[in-house]
């Protein structure tokens, strides 16, 4: 599990490899990822967009920006989460995401939190230790 925390919001990230939805012999391997964004301050808070930079382990970079996050741009009260599930592609056996979201609180201020940087691992990934 990945956890980042920006102005008592708190990220945490669990990615899982989906074997089933992979072909070793086609360079396509696939990952769910689960995000649990946790309101931990005294302020409501509504995520508005995502900005996702995935790495692949040749070191090619994909940024994806958009509304939202599956769909839906959730308003967290204090105490409040709110937790998803996407996925993501690769063309290679590993990789890594970061990434933020924009946020907006009831007064209209807007700011950015982290996504904790995390790291997307096959069984068929070569190990390198550098």
């Amino acid at each position: 599990m990945y956890r980042a925390v920006t102005r008592q919001i708190e990220v945490t990230v669990e990615p899982n490899y989906l074997p089933e939805r992979s072909s070793v012999e086609n360079r396509q391997y696939f990952w769910s990822y689960t995000i649990v964004i946790t309101n931990t301050g005294d302020e409501t808070v509504q995520l508005r967009t995502r900005h996702w930079i995935i790495t692949d382990a040749s070191g090619r970079k994909q940024e994806v920006r958009g509304e939202g996050v599956v769909g839906e741009q959730p308003v967290l009260a204090p105490g409040e989460r709110f937790e998803y599930t996407s996925g993501v592609p690769l063309p290679t056996a590993s990789g890594f995401m970061t990434g933020r979201y924009q946020m907006v609180t009831e007064s209209g201020e807007r700011f950015e939190i982290d996504v904790p940087t995390f790291s997307l691992d096959s069984p068929d990934a070569k190990r390198v230790l550098n």
